[in-house]
């Protein structure tokens, strides 16, 4: 499984459907395209919240964050994550992802 941080920004409309059962929902649907929630925070600045998951391959995670979009109104771009250990072994040679 690979990690991505999915940093999301909310619309107008995103706030009328705040709260538990949205977060509940969007949990559940992540895990319909084999992801795995992390973890997930609020934040203040330019973005409004960040998930960290993990999920098997890119396309995945990039239906996994489209359907979310669509279902939140949250507008989300989704970045890969890679281990400051594995990024240390990879630039040195001692490792191949």
């Amino acid at each position: 499984m690979d990690t991505y941080f999915m940093f999301g920004q909310y619309s107008s409309g995103s706030f009328n459907q705040m709260g538990t059962e949205r977060t509940d929902k969007a949990i559940t649907l992540l895990s319909k395209y084999g992801g795995q929630v992390n973890s997930m925070y609020t934040l203040l600045g330019e973005q409004d919240i960040v998930l960290i998951v993990e999920f098997p391959d890119l396309k995945q995670v990039m239906k996994a964050s489209i359907a979310l979009t669509k279902m939140t109104g949250i507008s989300f771009k989704t970045s890969p994550a890679i281990a400051v250990e594995d990024f240390d072994k990879l630039i040195t040679g001692r490792v191949h992802l």
